[in-house]
């Protein structure tokens, strides 16, 4: 093996170091905002994908149901989200942006996205390209990796 060669647990220790600074940073923007990270990752769905039932969005911001509802009315007590009920199933409710939480999170965003291209723009447009095209691969694997593990 060459000395210092990247390895496949090298890369994972630089990725989680790498997430982890990204998401502190993340943090410690919005937190002069008055948001938590997950609060903030909730409005962020809501604003890209519409509203959604509380289960979808909790698959997309990645947090436990118990969580999900934790954050859902913490926003709901803001102002910032409304639950409605679905038109499709009357057992589920549906959560959406009030015009108020709308108004906060573009301004919001329109901040985060600046904070995100400052630490991003050390790479070139070609290299955030690649790396996005390569850690998606990694992240698919991983995924097919873990489904061929639970079926065993």
């Amino acid at each position: 093996m060459v000395k210092d060669a990247t390895t496949g647990p090298k890369l994972w220790v630089v990725l989680a170091r790498a997430h982890g600074a990204m998401a502190r940073y993340v943090e410690t923007c919005i937190a002069g905002e008055g948001l938590g990270l997950s609060d903030f990752m909730v409005l962020e769905v809501l604003l890209h994908k519409g509203p959604m039932a509380i289960s979808a969005l909790g698959g997309k911001v990645l947090l436990a149901n118990a969580s999900m509802t934790s954050a859902v009315d913490r926003l709901e007590a803001k102002g910032w989200v409304a639950r409605e009920n679905s038109e499709h199933d009357r057992r589920s409710r549906i959560v959406a942006l009030t015009r108020e939480g709308r108004g906060f999170i573009v301004g919001v965003y329109a901040d985060h996205a600046r904070d995100i291209e400052a630490v991003t723009s050390v790479l070139t447009q070609r290299e955030q390209d690649q790396l996005r095209s390569m850690l998606k691969r990694v992240g698919l694997a991983a995924e097919a990796a873990r489904a061929e593990r639970v079926s065993r």
